[in-house]
């Protein structure tokens, strides 16, 4: 399904797709909410949840946290329908556009659900951009570990 690797040509100019894996064999994904741009997540991809990715036209991840992969929004439901996989000019960057209700395990449409004030000096306190969950996320995973690690 990919191709190796054989020039910048190829790699920037050309029709293949021979994407850039880094050490721990990972690729950086960026989705985003094909309706309204939106972004919804930020994750990691290895070749096999690429691929599967591709082939499915749903998305999977490789969750660096579980180290396993990920078929997002089988346990919530909320399958993300791929829609379009872009991928960076060298190729070791993916964006995908996708169709889903939600996409945080929290519970919002977005991960990115809080806004960072800037030229701040002092404690920063974040802004929720997001007012409403979609799902209750105590419910839905209910017995499952958080992903979330401190």
């Amino acid at each position: 399904m990919f191709t190796k690797r054989k020039s910048i040509k190829q790699i920037e100019e050309g029709k293949d797709l021979a994407p850039k894996f880094d050490k721990l064999g990972l690729i950086p994904v960026i989705t985003t909410d094909f309706k309204n741009g939106n972004v919804l997540m930020h994750g990691y991809m290895n070749r096999q949840a690429l691929k599967k990715t591709i082939e499915t036209g749903e998305m999977y991840y490789w969750s660096r946290s579980r180290k396993i992969i990920w078929h997002k929004g089988k346990v919530s439901g909320f399958i993300q329908k791929v829609k379009e996989i872009r991928i960076d000019d060298d190729q070791d960057a993916v964006w995908v556009k996708v169709d889903t209700k939600a996409s945080c395990h929290v519970g919002y449409k977005s991960c990115f659900y809080r806004s960072v004030p800037i030229k701040k000096k002092n404690k920063i306190k974040m802004v929720f951009k997001e007012k409403r969950k979609v799902f209750n996320a105590k419910k839905v995973y209910k017995g499952l570990s958080n992903p979330t690690k401190i």
